[in-house]
């Protein structure tokens, strides 16, 4: 009878309660619903250890013009490297995307792979996962770019790519809440 007296008390505290106490409360029980209730379960219904990931750089961003201004732009080194304007056109996020949306990964195997899939992977070289577009596959490898770089990436594992995944789904500047919040912290430390 104590528990649930006490249980009821908090409940009130958290949900009826508008002290400085409560609201960082319910912000510690957000995170932990979300970073360890929520978040996993989509990655188990995705397939990947990340199923959320915010966009941090503007590699992928085709600077506000429409797909055939970029293409105007762009399109050469893609022709010379065997993607035809017509090819790109199937792709999914013709358009690209910008730092600050939010992309929902599902796992994907080697043999599911294509060229256009936009994957994310993880390198040694950089602390943040890299989100590119497949624009190439070579002798087992996979050969990214950022829509917006003049070049190619290095040649990329699919053990690079396991723990990830492909793009499925972009939710546009959600992410900006974690950009500004990991600045933040690195602003006070």
């Amino acid at each position: 009878m104590r528990f649930l007296k006490s249980l009821k008390k908090f409940w009130h505290f958290v949900w009826y309660d508008d002290s400085l106490a409560s609201w960082i409360v319910n912000l510690l029980l957000a995170f932990v619903l979300v970073k360890f209730v929520i978040y996993p379960l989509v990655g188990l219904f995705l397939s990947t250890s990340f199923p959320i990931v915010a966009v941090v750089s503007g590699s992928m961003e085709h600077e506000g013009l429409d797909f055939d201004a970029w293409w105007e732009n762009n399109g050469k080194w893609y022709e010379e490297n065997g993607v035809s304007k017509e090819q790109f056109e199937e792709f999914r996020y013709i358009n690209g995307f910008n730092k600050g949306d939010i992309m929902f990964l599902k796992g994907v195997t080697p043999k599911n792979i294509k060229v256009g899939d936009v994957l994310v992977y993880e390198t040694s070289l950089n602390h943040n996962p890299i989100i590119h577009r497949v624009v190439e596959l070579r002798d087992g490898k996979i050969i990214t770019k950022g829509d917006n770089n003049g070049k190619e990436d290095k040649p990329v594992e699919f053990e690079q790519v396991a723990r990830t995944g492909k793009a499925v789904l972009k939710l546009p500047w959600f992410g900006w809440i974690k950009i500004w919040f990991v600045d933040f912290l690195r602003f006070k430390i």
